[in-house]
């Protein structure tokens, strides 16, 4: 009998806070991610034409590698 008392006293809507920090979670994870993609643009950048011809890209492919554009193409070499 103790739990159903407690529990009607309480409001069963999730809370506004629950949505702000979901929100930014989701903001943190966005700007970490974003950070990683641009450092793999850089070290990518780095590499001689030679390097990325042994990945499979060219210096113009890079961006679209790194942020996923270029998958479709890629997968037709595998």
């Amino acid at each position: 009998m103790t739990t159903i008392s407690q529990a009607a006293g309480r409001s069963l809507r999730p809370s506004t806070s629950s949505g702000f920090f979901r929100a930014l979670a989701s903001a943190i994870h966005a700007l970490f991610d974003r950070l990683e993609r641009r450092s793999a643009v850089k070290t990518l950048s780095e590499l001689d034409d030679h390097a990325l011809r042994d990945i499979g890209i060219t210096r113009s492919q890079i961006e679209d590698a790194v942020y996923g554009q270029f998958k479709a193409e890629m997968t037709r070499y595998l």
